[in-house]
């Protein structure tokens, strides 16, 4: 059941991605990525309440919290659950693991992506 909640919750959560990206780029232009930047910020700041909601006040069952986190925030932008994942290392005490996490995950991510790119051009 699990899987099916965090399925409905990713489709509401890409659905929100597109429309605000469209709608940042028709606004904004498309010179630069404001609608990404938009959509993760939001996604992030809404990773916080929701699951600072979660965590002082825990009034919702594992159904709700898959459905919003990993379903509709996940869909909407992982770059929440990211950001949710550096804070608790930080939140932790860890703060070394924090600074590698987010900077390995940042470097390898844009290296991982020029690789698949050049592995693409090689056969173009």
């Amino acid at each position: 059941m699990g899987y099916l909640i965090v399925f409905l919750g990713g489709g509401i959560g890409s659905a929100l991605r597109y429309g605000v990206n469209i709608a940042a780029s028709r606004a904004l232009g498309t010179g630069f990525p404001y609608g990404i930047l938009l959509i993760n910020v939001t996604g992030s700041f809404t990773m916080g309440l929701v699951t600072g909601y979660f965590a002082f006040k825990g009034e919702a069952s594992q159904d709700w919290r898959l459905f919003l986190t990993t379903g509709i925030l996940g869909g909407y932008t992982t770059f929440s659950a990211f950001s949710l994942d550096a804070a608790l290392l930080y939140e932790r005490g860890e703060v070394g693991a924090a600074a590698i996490y987010v900077i390995a995950s940042v470097a390898l991510s844009i290296a991982g992506l020029f690789a698949g790119l050049a592995i693409v051009r090689s056969f173009a």
